[in-house]
């Protein structure tokens, strides 16, 4: 858990750091853009982004069940961001497993990718797709049920 909000938690404190040195000298509105940038950044990258992660196996059962595609992401990646971003409300229909949470996820996208925890990695009837276009994503989720 703690390790999915690293980036986050770096920003924030990178973010105050400069903003209270800027503060200091004598600018704090240019001070309060760049704390709010900083902040921007931190959600940006935190597990607040995406929507509630799930283990792998629990993600494996609900996509056999009802189809959708299984997305193995990590906060901070910016291809998972942007596949969040594009895919916007259709995000919440698929299967989010955040492979630095769940070591099922991670070993499964390890052996999807020859050893490297690529990601995004999509999921869909069982087989994975690495970094995929997210127009193909949406595609995907009008075929599911």
């Amino acid at each position: 858990m703690t390790r999915a909000w690293g980036l986050s938690t770096m920003f924030l404190l990178c973010g105050a750091l400069l903003a209270a040195g800027v503060f200091v000298r004598g600018t704090p509105v240019v001070a309060a853009v760049l704390l709010l940038v900083f902040v921007l950044l931190a959600g940006m990258h935190s597990p607040l982004v995406f929507p509630r992660s799930i283990s792998a196996r629990e993600a494996e059962r609900r996509s056999a069940v009802d189809g959708r595609p299984i997305v193995f992401w990590r906060s901070g990646c910016k291809y998972c961001i942007r596949l969040r971003i594009r895919l916007g409300r259709d995000a919440g229909r698929l299967h989010w497993v955040d492979i630095w949470r769940d070591a099922e996820g991670a070993a499964a996208v390890r052996t999807a990718n020859d050893g490297n925890e690529t990601v995004p990695t999509v999921v869909v009837a069982g087989r994975p797709h690495v970094n995929p276009d997210p127009r193909w994503v949406r595609e995907q989720l009008s075929r599911s049920v």
